[in-house]
């Protein structure tokens, strides 16, 4: 929904629930995910909602605005399990009418199973890791479903939930830009509202980076990746989904509220092995952020629980906002930064291209999103 050159919205307090685990690790994953042989379930259960209560007591009273279960894979988790969460949350804090409730899923059938069994837990968005709509690809991507599971997941996700979206890895190795237009647009053709769309990057410490060193396949070039980007761009726009963010593309009304708690720098709690949150307390902002490793977390939970000063939240806030269609307001950056952003680096930046600023209001141009780390830099230097 676009936003007002003068006010922008509350971005409100999200609730985010981290299951470590999944059945194999896909080889471009850089997420804190874990392959277990057997996981107890009540044990996990037992813990998730133990986090809940001490960090509801830190904090007191929220309006939860959104839920979402990420992962690793949640939707390995047993839907009394989702419920028990949904339920304690909505317990300690003040659960809005209208809150959206995310879950991860992979596109297995025998996942998709499951989607109604979540459905009856509370959960009423789900998003699908799809990432390929061909079979050769999913093999590459490490996946564990077909082309074909991922339709028929997408058709019953649509069936049952009101709101859902999937996810697509793109710039894939030697992708031309027929091919990914050929899949963008079928994945259209399926898509109800939302669909997230990742270039595939070489992440530190993944499978892939391995394979790159091993000479097993090279990454696409930058310049094409920025034209299978600009395509996308493009071919999304005309379908009526429209990217309000660098990697994800909704229908007007159907962005994901969850992510635009962080996006917009609200307040969100992290639970579970390695989430991290902003929590807010007696006037100040805290940094917090659990072990990572499964075992480690269930032994000792947080890891740390820091005070953000004010140049930490007004460059966090900048390089969160920045990535929004709708961009940061100039008053809320110097409020929390007790300085303006410099008018001088702003007006070349506009000037390159690179930024807008409508009243007091800055936003990335598509060209500016795609080199965000740049336009960064120089507004901060």
């Amino acid at each position: 929904m676009p936003v007002s050159p003068t006010k922008q919205p509350d971005p409100g307090f999200a609730v985010y629930v981290h299951w470590p685990f999944c059945l194999s690790k896909c080889p471009y994953c850089d997420f804190n995910s874990h392959v277990r042989e057997s996981v107890d379930q009540a044990q996990w259960r037992a813990a998730l909602l133990a986090e809940i209560d001490v960090t509801a007591n830190e904090i007191g009273d929220r309006r939860v605005r959104s839920i979402f279960f990420g992962g690793g894979t949640p939707s390995l988790m047993p839907p009394a399990t989702v419920a028990a969460i949904i339920n304690r949350i909505a317990a300690r804090w003040t659960l809005e009418a209208d809150a959206e409730i995310s879950l991860e899923a992979n596109p297995t059938s025998v996942e998709a199973e499951k989607l109604s069994g979540f459905a009856a837990a509370g959960v009423n968005r789900v998003s699908l890791g799809v990432q390929s709509m061909n079979d050769a690809d999913l093999k590459f991507l490490g996946r564990g479903h077909s082309a074909d599971e991922a339709r028929t997941a997408v058709h019953v996700a649509r069936k049952i939930f009101p709101r859902m979206s999937f996810d697509l890895i793109y710039a894939r190795p030697n992708q031309t830009p027929a091919e990914w237009e050929t899949e963008l647009r079928a994945a259209i053709a399926m898509a109800a509202d939302h669909l997230s769309l990742y270039q595939l990057t070489i992440e530190p410490g993944t499978g892939f980076e391995g394979a790159v060193k091993r000479g097993q396949f090279t990454p696409m070039q930058a310049d094409l990746a920025a034209d299978l980007y600009e395509l996308t761009q493009e071919i999304c726009g005309a379908h009526g989904l429209p990217s309000y963010e660098i990697s994800n593309h909704a229908r007007p009304g159907a962005e994901s509220r969850h992510n635009l708690v962080y996006w917009r720098y609200g307040e969100y709690a992290g639970i579970g092995p390695g989430a991290h949150g902003r929590l807010h307390r007696d006037g100040k902002v805290y940094a917090t952020a659990n072990f990572r490793k499964p075992e480690r977390w269930l032994e000792a939970g947080r890891e740390t629980f820091e005070t953000l000063g004010a140049h930490e939240q007004s460059v966090e806030m900048l390089m969160m906002g920045l990535r929004l269609r709708d961009g940061v307001s100039l008053a809320r950056y110097q409020s929390l930064a007790q300085a303006p952003l410099p008018a001088a680096r702003i007006v070349e930046l506009c000037e390159d291209g690179l930024l807008l600023r409508e009243g007091g209001v800055i936003k990335t141009t598509g060209r500016g999103r795609l080199l965000l780390d740049g336009v960064l830099a120089r507004l901060l230097a």
